[in-house]
């Protein structure tokens, strides 16, 4: 007795993949999705609070000099000139980070300053859109006159400025 070998006609020929082999191949990129996709959210989320800061840093440097020049600070920053100190002469500064199409579009902004006692101011910083249901951890970024950064989040300041 022989064992016969199917014959060239006979042969089943096979190409590709066979369905378990792309099954496992969809369970490692979910698997990979599912590591890559919470991070990547927390990134995008952790850069957007920076550039916020960044704005209400930019704000406060602005109040600072036009508290220099009028021993005041401003009480509408988009309307109110500051002294270039290039030319020596008032000059309406735009302060665009609610502009930006980066910071603008992921937080609201807003100068509160006092028109009784013009030496005192907070800036703030609401997240919107987005960035309100990424970041809940810190919130509302806020700063004054003095320096105190405060958050409206669960986070601690560390967590939620310079960090």
């Amino acid at each position: 007795m022989s064992i016969q070998r199917p014959s060239k006609l006979h042969r089943i020929a096979s190409f590709g993949f066979t369905l378990i082999e792309l099954m496992i191949v969809v369970a490692i990129i979910a698997i990979l999705a599912a590591i890559a996709i919470p991070s990547y959210t927390k990134y995008v989320a952790k850069t957007n609070r920076s550039a916020a800061e960044g704005c209400l840093s930019e704000y406060a440097n602005y109040m600072e000099r036009y508290y220099v020049t009028n021993l005041s600070y401003a009480q509408d920053t988009e309307s109110t000139p500051v002294a270039n100190p290039a030319i020596g002469s008032p000059s309406p500064l735009v302060l665009d980070c609610a502009a930006n199409s980066q910071t603008g579009s992921n937080y609201q902004y807003s100068v509160s300053a006092s028109t009784a006692t013009p030496t005192a101011y907070t800036l703030t910083a609401t997240s919107i859109n987005a960035q309100l249901t990424r970041d809940t951890q810190c919130g509302t970024l806020t700063l004054n006159q003095i320096g105190t950064r405060t958050n409206s989040g669960t986070g601690t300041l560390a967590q939620c400025w310079g960090g």
